[in-house]
Protein backbone atom coordinates (compact mmCIF):
# COMPACT_ATOMS: atom_id res chain seq x y z
CA UNK A 1 0.00 0.00 0.00
CA UNK A 2 2.97 2.58 0.97
CA UNK A 3 4.64 1.43 -2.28
CA UNK A 4 1.79 2.35 -4.17
CA UNK A 5 0.98 5.93 -2.65
CA UNK A 6 4.53 6.80 -2.60
CA UNK A 7 4.83 9.45 -5.45
CA UNK A 8 1.58 10.68 -4.58
CA UNK A 9 2.01 14.66 -5.03
CA UNK A 10 0.51 17.15 -3.31
CA UNK A 11 0.61 21.10 -2.79
CA UNK A 12 -0.27 22.97 0.24
CA UNK A 13 -1.10 26.51 -0.14
CA UNK A 14 0.67 28.56 3.28
CA UNK A 15 3.77 27.87 5.06
CA UNK A 16 2.40 28.98 8.16
CA UNK A 17 1.88 26.59 11.78
CA UNK A 18 -0.84 24.00 10.03
CA UNK A 19 0.38 23.71 6.37
CA UNK A 20 3.84 22.82 7.54
CA UNK A 21 2.53 19.92 9.68
CA UNK A 22 0.13 19.35 6.91
CA UNK A 23 3.70 19.04 4.58
CA UNK A 24 5.97 16.88 7.23
CA UNK A 25 2.95 14.48 7.71
CA UNK A 26 2.22 13.88 4.22
CA UNK A 27 5.61 13.71 2.93
CA UNK A 28 6.49 10.94 6.22
CA UNK A 29 3.67 8.86 4.64
CA UNK A 30 5.09 9.03 1.33
CA UNK A 31 3.78 11.90 -0.79
CA UNK A 32 5.55 14.54 -3.11
CA UNK A 33 4.76 17.43 -1.10
CA UNK A 34 5.59 21.49 -2.24
CA UNK A 35 4.51 24.21 -0.05
CA UNK A 36 3.63 27.60 -1.89
CA UNK A 37 4.20 30.45 0.47
CA UNK A 38 3.64 34.30 -0.58
CA UNK A 39 6.03 35.96 1.82
CA UNK A 40 9.53 35.66 2.27
CA UNK A 41 9.55 32.91 4.84
CA UNK A 42 7.26 30.54 6.09
CA UNK A 43 6.39 30.11 9.93
CA UNK A 44 6.57 34.34 10.27
CA UNK A 45 3.28 34.53 12.64
CA UNK A 46 4.79 31.61 14.83
CA UNK A 47 7.48 33.66 15.84
CA UNK A 48 4.80 36.41 17.51
CA UNK A 49 2.76 33.47 19.40
CA UNK A 50 2.76 33.25 23.48
CA UNK A 51 4.39 36.84 23.06
CA UNK A 52 7.27 35.69 21.09
CA UNK A 53 7.83 32.42 23.61
CA UNK A 54 5.07 29.84 21.48
CA UNK A 55 2.33 28.48 23.63
CA UNK A 56 2.64 25.48 21.78
CA UNK A 57 -0.60 23.86 23.06
CA UNK A 58 -2.52 23.27 26.57
CA UNK A 59 -2.46 20.33 28.39
CA UNK A 60 -6.53 21.51 29.63
CA UNK A 61 -8.46 20.39 26.48
CA UNK A 62 -12.02 20.76 26.26
CA UNK A 63 -14.88 21.08 23.51
CA UNK A 64 -15.79 24.35 24.68
CA UNK A 65 -12.25 26.42 24.83
CA UNK A 66 -13.10 26.04 20.92
CA UNK A 67 -15.73 28.29 18.83
CA UNK A 68 -17.32 27.37 15.58
CA UNK A 69 -20.95 27.53 14.19
CA UNK A 70 -20.52 23.54 14.12
CA UNK A 71 -20.37 23.06 17.98
CA UNK A 72 -17.65 20.66 18.39
CA UNK A 73 -16.39 20.24 14.77
CA UNK A 74 -12.61 20.41 15.93
CA UNK A 75 -12.80 16.84 18.41
CA UNK A 76 -12.12 14.54 16.25
CA UNK A 77 -8.91 16.04 15.25
CA UNK A 78 -7.61 16.63 18.33
CA UNK A 79 -8.65 13.41 18.95
CA UNK A 80 -6.44 11.65 16.65
CA UNK A 81 -3.40 14.76 17.94
CA UNK A 82 -4.17 15.66 20.73
CA UNK A 83 -1.76 18.10 23.39
CA UNK A 84 0.80 14.39 24.41
CA UNK A 85 1.08 14.19 20.75
CA UNK A 86 2.21 18.10 19.61
CA UNK A 87 4.67 17.48 22.88
CA UNK A 88 6.09 14.17 21.33
CA UNK A 89 6.04 15.84 17.80
CA UNK A 90 8.02 18.16 18.83
CA UNK A 91 10.35 16.35 20.87
CA UNK A 92 11.38 14.35 18.14
CA UNK A 93 12.40 17.14 16.21
CA UNK A 94 14.71 18.18 19.10
CA UNK A 95 12.37 20.53 21.02
CA UNK A 96 12.05 20.08 25.09
CA UNK A 97 8.66 21.82 26.30
CA UNK A 98 7.87 22.52 29.62
CA UNK A 99 4.46 23.13 31.29
CA UNK A 100 3.81 26.16 32.98
CA UNK A 101 0.07 25.03 34.92
CA UNK A 102 -0.98 23.29 32.02
CA UNK A 103 0.48 25.87 29.04
CA UNK A 104 3.10 24.34 27.37
CA UNK A 105 5.88 26.25 26.16
CA UNK A 106 9.61 24.80 24.21
CA UNK A 107 12.01 25.15 27.25
CA UNK A 108 13.95 27.78 25.14
CA UNK A 109 11.01 30.62 25.87
CA UNK A 110 11.52 31.13 21.97
CA UNK A 111 9.33 31.09 19.28
CA UNK A 112 11.87 30.82 17.01
CA UNK A 113 13.08 27.01 17.92
CA UNK A 114 9.57 26.27 17.45
CA UNK A 115 10.16 27.36 13.77
CA UNK A 116 13.61 26.18 13.25
CA UNK A 117 11.81 22.47 14.12
CA UNK A 118 9.47 22.37 11.69
CA UNK A 119 11.91 23.92 9.29
CA UNK A 120 14.12 20.69 10.09
CA UNK A 121 11.08 18.48 10.00
CA UNK A 122 10.34 20.07 6.58
CA UNK A 123 13.96 19.51 5.48
CA UNK A 124 14.47 16.20 6.94
CA UNK A 125 11.01 15.00 4.97
CA UNK A 126 12.02 16.10 2.34
CA UNK A 127 9.43 18.53 1.82
CA UNK A 128 9.71 21.56 -1.39
CA UNK A 129 8.99 25.01 0.06
CA UNK A 130 8.73 27.92 -2.97
CA UNK A 131 8.59 31.19 -1.17
CA UNK A 132 7.25 34.55 -2.79
CA UNK A 133 4.70 33.26 -4.59
CA UNK A 134 1.87 34.69 -5.43
CA UNK A 135 -1.29 32.61 -6.22
CA UNK A 136 -3.05 33.72 -9.18
CA UNK A 137 -5.49 30.88 -9.77
CA UNK A 138 -6.07 27.28 -8.56
CA UNK A 139 -8.68 25.09 -10.04
CA UNK A 140 -9.36 20.98 -10.58
CA UNK A 141 -8.54 19.44 -13.52
CA UNK A 142 -10.27 16.14 -14.33
CA UNK A 143 -8.64 14.31 -11.45
CA UNK A 144 -5.52 16.87 -10.58
CA UNK A 145 -5.25 20.26 -9.26
CA UNK A 146 -3.26 22.70 -10.74
CA UNK A 147 -2.48 25.95 -8.69
CA UNK A 148 -1.22 28.81 -11.18
CA UNK A 149 1.66 31.49 -9.79
CA UNK A 150 4.02 33.96 -11.35
CA UNK A 151 6.51 31.51 -10.96
CA UNK A 152 4.73 28.61 -12.85
CA UNK A 153 1.84 26.48 -12.95
CA UNK A 154 2.49 23.24 -9.94
CA UNK A 155 -0.16 20.04 -10.12
CA UNK A 156 -0.64 17.82 -7.52
CA UNK A 157 -3.27 14.30 -6.79
CA UNK A 158 -4.00 16.92 -3.61
CA UNK A 159 -4.50 20.49 -2.46
CA UNK A 160 -4.33 21.54 1.00
CA UNK A 161 -5.56 25.17 1.58
CA UNK A 162 -3.58 26.64 4.80
CA UNK A 163 -3.59 30.31 3.79
CA UNK A 164 -4.29 31.48 7.56
CA UNK A 165 -7.65 34.20 7.92
CA UNK A 166 -7.14 37.92 7.82
CA UNK A 167 -5.91 38.59 11.03
CA UNK A 168 -2.21 40.18 11.57
CA UNK A 169 -1.66 40.85 7.96
CA UNK A 170 2.10 41.69 8.74
CA UNK A 171 2.55 37.75 9.15
CA UNK A 172 1.40 36.84 5.82
CA UNK A 173 -2.35 36.23 6.72
CA UNK A 174 -4.31 38.64 3.95
CA UNK A 175 -7.33 36.52 3.81
CA UNK A 176 -6.70 35.66 -0.37
CA UNK A 177 -7.15 31.90 1.79
CA UNK A 178 -11.05 32.99 1.10
CA UNK A 179 -11.29 33.94 -2.48
CA UNK A 180 -9.44 30.28 -3.09
CA UNK A 181 -12.13 28.48 -1.24
CA UNK A 182 -14.89 30.21 -3.54
CA UNK A 183 -13.88 29.36 -6.36
CA UNK A 184 -14.07 25.55 -5.38
CA UNK A 185 -17.58 26.11 -3.88
CA UNK A 186 -17.75 26.47 -0.29
CA UNK A 187 -19.40 28.80 1.64
CA UNK A 188 -17.46 31.60 3.91
CA UNK A 189 -18.80 32.76 7.67
CA UNK A 190 -17.72 36.30 7.52
CA UNK A 191 -14.87 36.35 9.21
CA UNK A 192 -14.42 39.42 12.17
CA UNK A 193 -11.58 40.37 14.12
CA UNK A 194 -11.43 38.16 17.68
CA UNK A 195 -8.96 37.58 20.60
CA UNK A 196 -8.75 41.57 19.85
CA UNK A 197 -8.91 44.67 21.98
CA UNK A 198 -12.15 46.79 22.40
CA UNK A 199 -12.64 50.22 21.77
CA UNK A 200 -15.09 52.19 23.78
CA UNK A 201 -16.50 54.85 24.07
CA UNK A 202 -16.64 57.57 26.89
CA UNK A 203 -14.74 59.73 28.62
CA UNK A 204 -14.14 58.29 32.21
CA UNK A 205 -12.17 55.21 31.89
CA UNK A 206 -9.93 56.64 29.79
CA UNK A 207 -8.82 58.67 32.61
CA UNK A 208 -7.49 55.32 34.58
CA UNK A 209 -5.16 54.70 30.80
CA UNK A 210 -2.64 52.20 31.90
CA UNK A 211 -4.24 50.62 34.62
CA UNK A 212 -3.96 46.42 34.90
CA UNK A 213 -6.39 45.03 37.52
CA UNK A 214 -7.98 41.81 37.91
CA UNK A 215 -12.13 42.46 36.53
CA UNK A 216 -14.75 40.43 35.17
CA UNK A 217 -15.53 41.10 31.75
CA UNK A 218 -19.52 40.71 30.67
CA UNK A 219 -20.48 41.74 27.16
CA UNK A 220 -24.04 42.68 27.26
CA UNK A 221 -27.02 43.69 24.87
CA UNK A 222 -28.84 46.87 24.74
CA UNK A 223 -31.16 44.93 27.11
CA UNK A 224 -28.65 44.07 29.70
CA UNK A 225 -28.59 40.27 28.40
CA UNK A 226 -25.08 38.94 28.97
CA UNK A 227 -23.48 37.56 26.07
CA UNK A 228 -19.97 36.36 26.73
CA UNK A 229 -18.22 36.55 30.09
CA UNK A 230 -14.66 35.90 31.15
CA UNK A 231 -12.52 36.95 34.27
CA UNK A 232 -8.43 37.94 34.44
CA UNK A 233 -6.09 40.63 34.13
CA UNK A 234 -8.17 43.96 32.10
CA UNK A 235 -5.64 46.44 30.50
CA UNK A 236 -7.48 49.95 30.56
CA UNK A 237 -6.11 52.09 27.48
CA UNK A 238 -6.67 55.70 26.38
CA UNK A 239 -9.51 53.91 23.72
CA UNK A 240 -10.93 51.43 25.51
CA UNK A 241 -10.06 48.05 26.97
CA UNK A 242 -7.61 44.97 26.39
CA UNK A 243 -6.12 41.99 28.63
CA UNK A 244 -7.10 38.44 28.18
CA UNK A 245 -10.14 38.66 29.71
CA UNK A 246 -11.16 41.33 26.50
CA UNK A 247 -9.70 38.69 24.34
CA UNK A 248 -11.87 36.12 25.10
CA UNK A 249 -15.14 37.75 24.87
CA UNK A 250 -14.17 39.88 22.04
CA UNK A 251 -15.15 37.69 19.03
CA UNK A 252 -18.97 37.83 20.61
CA UNK A 253 -19.04 42.29 20.75
CA UNK A 254 -17.58 41.67 17.17
CA UNK A 255 -20.63 39.28 15.86
CA UNK A 256 -22.89 42.12 17.97
CA UNK A 257 -21.57 45.37 16.35
CA UNK A 258 -21.47 43.44 12.70
CA UNK A 259 -25.41 42.88 13.04
CA UNK A 260 -25.83 46.43 13.92
CA UNK A 261 -26.41 46.17 17.38
CA UNK A 262 -25.30 48.24 20.66
CA UNK A 263 -23.33 46.17 22.83
CA UNK A 264 -21.56 47.32 26.48
CA UNK A 265 -18.99 45.99 28.35
CA UNK A 266 -19.66 45.38 32.17
CA UNK A 267 -16.96 45.52 34.20
CA UNK A 268 -16.73 44.05 37.82
CA UNK A 269 -13.81 45.49 39.64
CA UNK A 270 -14.06 43.10 42.52
CA UNK A 271 -14.74 39.81 41.09
CA UNK A 272 -13.56 37.55 44.41
CA UNK A 273 -16.72 39.29 46.20
CA UNK A 274 -20.74 38.79 45.83
CA UNK A 275 -22.85 41.65 46.32
CA UNK A 276 -22.97 41.35 49.99
CA UNK A 277 -19.05 40.83 50.40
CA UNK A 278 -18.55 44.51 48.27
CA UNK A 279 -21.31 46.07 50.28
CA UNK A 280 -19.63 44.79 53.59
CA UNK A 281 -16.22 46.00 52.16
CA UNK A 282 -17.20 49.61 51.75
CA UNK A 283 -19.07 49.95 55.13
CA UNK A 284 -15.48 48.44 56.60
CA UNK A 285 -13.31 50.62 54.74
CA UNK A 286 -15.31 53.66 55.71
CA UNK A 287 -15.10 52.37 59.67
CA UNK A 288 -11.21 52.07 58.92
CA UNK A 289 -10.57 55.78 57.39
CA UNK A 290 -13.57 57.80 58.67
CA UNK A 291 -11.27 60.87 59.23
CA UNK A 292 -9.74 60.40 55.48
CA UNK A 293 -10.68 61.67 52.64
CA UNK A 294 -12.79 59.71 49.87
CA UNK A 295 -9.89 59.79 47.84
CA UNK A 296 -7.45 58.04 49.85
CA UNK A 297 -10.87 55.69 51.30
CA UNK A 298 -10.85 54.04 47.85
CA UNK A 299 -7.42 54.48 47.15
CA UNK A 300 -7.12 52.09 49.49
CA UNK A 301 -8.68 49.43 47.55
CA UNK A 302 -7.92 49.92 43.99
CA UNK A 303 -4.95 51.69 41.78
CA UNK A 304 -5.30 55.62 42.54
CA UNK A 305 -6.20 56.40 38.95
CA UNK A 306 -8.99 53.87 38.87
CA UNK A 307 -10.10 55.03 42.22
CA UNK A 308 -10.45 58.42 40.58
CA UNK A 309 -12.41 57.53 38.06
CA UNK A 310 -14.85 55.57 40.26
CA UNK A 311 -15.77 57.82 42.96
CA UNK A 312 -16.45 60.67 39.65
CA UNK A 313 -18.98 57.52 37.97
CA UNK A 314 -20.67 57.28 41.01
CA UNK A 315 -20.73 61.40 41.46
CA UNK A 316 -18.61 61.25 44.87
CA UNK A 317 -16.29 64.29 45.83
CA UNK A 318 -12.70 63.23 46.19
CA UNK A 319 -12.45 65.94 49.15
CA UNK A 320 -15.30 64.55 51.05
CA UNK A 321 -14.22 63.31 54.32
CA UNK A 322 -15.27 59.14 54.10
CA UNK A 323 -17.02 58.90 57.57
CA UNK A 324 -19.57 61.19 56.52
CA UNK A 325 -20.21 59.13 52.53
CA UNK A 326 -24.02 58.64 52.62
CA UNK A 327 -25.93 55.21 52.15
CA UNK A 328 -26.60 56.98 49.19
CA UNK A 329 -23.28 57.48 48.02
CA UNK A 330 -22.07 54.27 48.76
CA UNK A 331 -24.57 52.28 46.85
CA UNK A 332 -23.34 54.39 43.88
CA UNK A 333 -19.83 53.07 44.25
CA UNK A 334 -21.18 49.71 44.43
CA UNK A 335 -22.92 50.00 41.21
CA UNK A 336 -19.17 51.76 39.84
CA UNK A 337 -17.47 49.14 41.23
CA UNK A 338 -19.89 45.72 40.69
CA UNK A 339 -21.11 47.14 37.09
CA UNK A 340 -18.87 49.54 35.28
CA UNK A 341 -20.68 50.01 32.29
CA UNK A 342 -19.14 51.04 28.72
CA UNK A 343 -20.42 51.00 25.82
CA UNK A 344 -18.05 49.35 23.01
CA UNK A 345 -18.08 51.45 19.44
CA UNK A 346 -15.65 48.55 17.42
CA UNK A 347 -13.50 46.26 18.01
CA UNK A 348 -9.81 46.87 16.64
CA UNK A 349 -8.94 45.84 13.06
CA UNK A 350 -7.52 42.84 12.14
CA UNK A 351 -3.84 43.68 11.59
CA UNK A 352 -4.10 43.87 15.49
CA UNK A 353 -6.27 40.93 15.95
CA UNK A 354 -4.80 37.50 16.83
CA UNK A 355 -7.39 35.59 14.70
CA UNK A 356 -10.51 35.76 13.08
CA UNK A 357 -13.93 34.51 14.09
CA UNK A 358 -15.27 32.92 11.13
CA UNK A 359 -13.78 31.46 7.87
CA UNK A 360 -15.11 28.37 5.55
CA UNK A 361 -18.04 26.75 6.40
CA UNK A 362 -17.23 23.63 8.27
CA UNK A 363 -20.52 21.97 7.67
CA UNK A 364 -18.95 21.34 4.15
CA UNK A 365 -15.84 20.23 5.59
CA UNK A 366 -15.14 16.24 6.56
CA UNK A 367 -14.30 16.75 10.67
CA UNK A 368 -12.21 13.56 10.43
CA UNK A 369 -10.17 14.36 7.44
CA UNK A 370 -10.70 17.91 6.99
CA UNK A 371 -11.35 16.84 3.22
CA UNK A 372 -13.96 19.00 1.31
CA UNK A 373 -17.29 17.61 0.67
CA UNK A 374 -17.90 19.43 -3.00
CA UNK A 375 -14.18 18.35 -3.81
CA UNK A 376 -12.26 15.13 -3.41
CA UNK A 377 -8.76 15.56 -2.69
CA UNK A 378 -8.88 19.23 -1.54
CA UNK A 379 -8.33 19.90 2.10
CA UNK A 380 -9.03 23.17 3.87
CA UNK A 381 -7.48 23.27 8.01
CA UNK A 382 -6.03 26.08 10.21
CA UNK A 383 -7.38 29.32 10.76
CA UNK A 384 -8.89 29.84 7.36
CA UNK A 385 -11.97 27.17 8.57
CA UNK A 386 -14.59 28.60 11.16
CA UNK A 387 -12.95 27.41 14.27
CA UNK A 388 -11.22 29.85 16.58
CA UNK A 389 -9.69 28.86 20.40
CA UNK A 390 -9.47 30.94 23.27
CA UNK A 391 -6.03 32.27 24.27
CA UNK A 392 -3.67 29.70 25.52
CA UNK A 393 -2.24 27.65 22.73
CA UNK A 394 -5.87 26.10 21.47
CA UNK A 395 -5.18 27.71 18.33
CA UNK A 396 -1.63 26.60 17.43
CA UNK A 397 -3.36 23.30 18.52
CA UNK A 398 -5.78 23.09 15.89
CA UNK A 399 -3.65 23.91 13.58
CA UNK A 400 -1.19 21.14 14.42
CA UNK A 401 -4.18 18.87 15.10
CA UNK A 402 -5.88 19.58 11.37
CA UNK A 403 -2.81 20.06 9.99
CA UNK A 404 -1.66 16.17 10.31
CA UNK A 405 -5.24 14.76 9.50
CA UNK A 406 -5.43 16.60 6.36
CA UNK A 407 -1.39 15.33 5.56
CA UNK A 408 -2.07 12.34 6.67
CA UNK A 409 -5.65 11.54 4.80
CA UNK A 410 -4.37 13.42 1.65
CA UNK A 411 -1.34 11.00 1.40
CA UNK A 412 -2.67 7.67 2.66
CA UNK A 413 -6.13 7.71 2.87
CA UNK A 414 -6.61 7.67 6.68
CA UNK A 415 -6.14 9.14 9.76
CA UNK A 416 -4.48 7.40 12.18
CA UNK A 417 -3.73 7.96 16.17
CA UNK A 418 -0.54 9.85 15.97
CA UNK A 419 2.34 7.43 17.04
CA UNK A 420 5.38 8.61 19.24
CA UNK A 421 8.72 7.01 18.75
CA UNK A 422 11.30 5.91 21.21
CA UNK A 423 12.71 9.81 21.32
CA UNK A 424 9.02 11.03 21.66
CA UNK A 425 8.59 12.38 24.81
CA UNK A 426 5.15 11.89 27.15
CA UNK A 427 5.21 14.85 29.18
CA UNK A 428 6.62 18.25 29.02
CA UNK A 429 8.74 19.39 31.77
CA UNK A 430 6.70 20.57 34.68
CA UNK A 431 8.16 24.25 35.67
CA UNK A 432 7.29 24.56 38.88
CA UNK A 433 8.60 28.08 39.70
CA UNK A 434 6.99 31.44 40.27
CA UNK A 435 5.79 31.81 36.70
CA UNK A 436 4.48 27.98 36.80
CA UNK A 437 2.07 29.29 39.73
CA UNK A 438 0.99 32.38 38.35
CA UNK A 439 0.25 30.13 35.23
CA UNK A 440 -1.73 27.67 37.26
CA UNK A 441 -3.98 30.31 38.63
CA UNK A 442 -5.13 31.34 35.08
CA UNK A 443 -5.70 27.56 34.29
CA UNK A 444 -7.75 27.33 37.09
CA UNK A 445 -9.72 31.05 36.24
CA UNK A 446 -9.89 29.46 32.41
CA UNK A 447 -11.64 25.98 33.69
CA UNK A 448 -14.19 28.67 35.38
CA UNK A 449 -14.78 31.04 32.94
CA UNK A 450 -18.33 31.17 31.34
CA UNK A 451 -19.03 29.65 28.22
CA UNK A 452 -21.39 31.73 26.22
CA UNK A 453 -21.86 29.08 23.25
CA UNK A 454 -23.90 27.37 26.05
CA UNK A 455 -27.19 28.53 26.69
CA UNK A 456 -27.36 28.20 30.49
CA UNK A 457 -23.95 30.14 30.73
CA UNK A 458 -22.38 26.89 33.09
CA UNK A 459 -19.03 27.28 33.07
CA UNK A 460 -16.69 24.60 31.89
CA UNK A 461 -15.49 23.18 34.93
CA UNK A 462 -18.95 22.28 35.78
CA UNK A 463 -19.76 20.32 32.60
CA UNK A 464 -16.92 18.25 33.18
CA UNK A 465 -16.95 17.95 29.25
CA UNK A 466 -13.56 16.58 28.01
CA UNK A 467 -10.75 15.06 25.98
CA UNK A 468 -9.53 12.48 28.63
CA UNK A 469 -6.09 10.15 27.30
CA UNK A 470 -5.80 6.94 28.46
CA UNK A 471 -2.74 4.81 27.33
CA UNK A 472 -1.61 6.68 24.31
CA UNK A 473 -5.50 7.56 22.82
CA UNK A 474 -7.75 10.35 23.73
CA UNK A 475 -11.57 9.94 24.17
CA UNK A 476 -14.64 11.80 24.75
CA UNK A 477 -15.23 12.69 28.51
CA UNK A 478 -19.01 13.99 29.22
Amino acid sequence: MAERLRGKKGIIIGGGASGLMAAITAAKKGASVTVLEHTVRPGKKILSTGNGKCNLTNLYMDPSCYRSEQKGFEEAAIEKFPPSATVSFFRELGVLTMDRGGYVYPMSGQAQTVLDALLRGVDRSGVRIVTECKIEKAERRNDKFAVVTDQGTFTGDFLILACGSKAAKGTGSDGSGYELAKQFGHRIVKPLPALVQLRCDGKLLPMAAGVRTECLVTIRTEDGRPVAKDRGELQITDYGISGIPVFQVSRYAARLLDQKKKTFASLDFLPDLDETGVRSLLKEQKSCLPEETAEIFLGGIFNKKLASVLLKAANVRPEKTAGLLAQEELDRLFLAIREFVVPVKETNPFEQAQICAGGVDTAEIDRETMQSKHVPGLYIIGELLDVDGICGGYNLQWAWSSGYAAGSHAAAGIVPEYRKNDRGQAKPLTFSGAEGKRSQGKQERKKRTYDPDQSAHTSRGARERGYKEKSGKASKNR
